[in-house]
C-alpha cells in the first residue's frame, strides 16, 4: 500500500512537471502572433498603416539567424591568424585601387569631416569588401526574427523601429533594404540606429543611400568617425617592442567590459610617448619612439607575451565602431598599407 502511494505520488509529480513544461513551451507566441502584436505597437507609435502593411506582410522567420546568433566559434583566433585573413594581399590591392579610383571624392569628403581618406577606405573594405558583401537578408525580417528569439528583444525591437523610420524617410525601398543576419546594412554595415545617427547624403540627392551610393557611404563613414571625436592630425597607433621583464600591468587590463569601464582602463594605461620611452618601449626597428607630444595607451590584444601596440586617441574612436582589438588593428594596418610605398 505504502509503495503504491509512492508510485502515485511520483507519477503525479512527473505529470505536473510535464504539464508545466508544456505550458512554458506553449506560452511563447508564434512568430505570426508576435509580429501581429509588434504591428499594433507600431501603429500605436504613429507609423502609417500604408508603411506597415507591406513591411509586416513581408516578414519571414529565419531559423538560420537564430542559429547564427546562438553559435560560438570553436576556433580560437590570435592576432597573427586574424590579420592575414582580414588584411590579405588581395584586399590590400583592392584597397589601393579603390583609393586611387575615388581619391578626388575621398579628399573632398575627408577635408569636410576631418578624416584621412585611407581610414574611410579601410573601413569600407573591411566591413563589406568594398560593397561586394553586404548580406542578403531582409533587414526588417532579420530584426523581427532576433526580437522574437528574445535574447536581446528590447535592442532588436528598437532597431526594427529605426528600420521603419529609414523606410518612412524614403532613403531605401523595402525590397532593397538588405543586410547581414544581425541587421547591419549596406556598404558601411550600419545598424539602423547608427544609420539614423550618422548616415549622410554625400551627393546632395536628398537620400542617404549606403547600399549603392559610394559618396553617401564615404560621407557616412567619415561622419561617424568625426562625431566620435576623430583627430586627423593623428594616426591610429603603432606596433611596438616591449623590453624584457616589462610589467604587463601597464597595459589596458583585458576582459569584456562596457565602454565606460573600458575607457576607465584606457585612462589608467595612458602615458606620454616620452614616458613610454623611459619604460623601454621601442619601435619595431628597435629605435626610440617619436619625439612628439602625444599620449598613448598600451594594448595587448592576445595578452601578456603577445604583440603590443601603443594606441592613440583615434584608436578609441575605432573601438566605438567595433569593440574588438583585432578589428581595430586590422583597420589601422590596412589604412597604413593603402598609402605605404610598394
Amino acid at each position: 500500500m505504502f509503495r503504491s502511494l509512492i508510485c502515485v505520488a511520483v507519477s503525479t509529480f512527473f505529470s505536473v512537471a510535464v504539464m508545466a513544461q508544456e505550458q512554458t513551451t506553449d506560452s511563447k507566441p508564434s512568430f505570426a502572433d508576435y509580429t501581429a502584436t509588434l504591428k499594433q505597437e507600431a501603429l500605436s507609435k504613429g507609423y502609417a498603416p500604408e508603411l506597415l502593411e507591406p513591411v509586416f506582410t513581408s516578414l519571414t522567420f529565419h531559423e538560420r539567424i537564430v542559429s547564427a546568433d546562438k553559435s560560438q566559434p570553436e576556433f580560437v583566433e590570435t592576432l597573427s591568424t586574424y590579420l592575414p585573413k582580414r588584411v590579405s594581399e588581395t584586399r590590400i590591392k583592392m584597397a589601393r585601387e579603390r583609393y586611387q579610383q575615388y581619391l578626388p571624392e575621398l579628399e573632398k569628403i575627408g577635408q569636410k569631416y576631418g578624416v584621412q581618406p585611407r581610414f574611410i577606405v579601410a573601413l569600407w573594405g573591411l566591413e563589406s569588401s568594398f560593397g561586394r558583401i553586404m548580406g542578403n537578408y531582409s533587414v526588417p525580417s532579420a530584426l523581427a526574427t532576433l526580437a522574437y528569439e528574445g535574447r536581446r528583444e528590447t535592442f532588436f525591437k528598437q532597431e526594427f523601429y529605426h528600420a521603419l523610420d529609414i523606410l518612412a524617410q524614403g532613403h531605401i525601398s523595402l525590397d532593397d533594404m538588405k543586410g547581414s543576419w544581425a541587421g547591419a546594412m549596406g556598404q558601411s554595415q550600419f545598424m539602423p540606429s547608427s544609420f539614423m545617427a550618422y548616415a549622410q547624403d554625400g551627393d546632395g540627392d536628398g537620400k542617404k543611400d549606403i547600399w549603392t551610393n559610394q559618396l553617401d557611404v564615404f560621407a557616412s563613414i567619415a561622419n561617424y568617425l568625426k562625431q566620435q571625436g576623430w583627430d586627423n592630425s593623428k594616426t591610429w597607433g603603432r606596433e611596438v617592442i616591449l623590453p624584457e621583464g616589462f610589467d604587463a600591468g601597464n597595459a589596458i587590463a583585458r576582459g569584456s567590459l562596457q565602454r565606460n569601464e573600458w575607457l576607465g582602463r584606457w585612462s589608467q594605461s595612458e602615458r606620454s610617448l616620452a614616458d613610454w620611452n623611459k619604460l623601454g618601449v621601442q619601435r619595431l626597428n628597435k629605435t626610440a619612439l617619436p619625439a612628439r607630444d602625444l599620449t598613448a595607451a598600451l594594448v595587448l590584444p592576445d595578452g601578456e607575451g603577445g604583440r603590443a601596440f601603443l594606441a592613440y586617441d583615434n584608436y578609441k574612436v575605432l573601438m566605438h565602431w567595433n569593440r574588438s582589438y583585432y578589428f581595430v588593428t586590422s583597420v589601422g594596418y590596412l589604412a597604413d598599407l593603402i598609402v605605404a610605398e610598394e
